[in-house]
């Protein structure tokens, strides 16, 4: 429904906004890109937030150059899995 993922996109975008990365709130997707943080590219913050996070994000390169400087996050896990993501992330940021 609805509601459900707007709730998931409150979880992760305020999290990730409360704690340092500005990310902007989709307004009709499932999915939340987020602008690389400074010093990275996508693919390398993939990889960061993978291997010290145990998070999967999505590159945004791999969809083009249009995306490289995002990464790409889906809002098709539980509100209390991303809250979860968020404070992992946090630590990184």
């Amino acid at each position: 429904s609805v509601s459900l993922y707007e709730k998931r996109r409150n979880t992760l975008v305020n999290g990730l906004n409360r704690a340092g990365w500005k990310v902007a709130r989709p307004k009709a997707t499932f999915y939340v890109w987020a602008p690389v943080l400074k010093g990275y590219t996508s693919a390398t913050l993939a990889k960061k937030i993978l291997e010290k996070s145990d998070i999967i994000v999505t590159p945004g390169n791999g969809f083009g150059p249009s995306g490289e400087g995002f990464v790409r996050m889906a809002l098709t896990v539980s509100e209390s899995r991303l809250a979860t993501a968020v404070q992992r992330i946090k630590k990184l940021i």
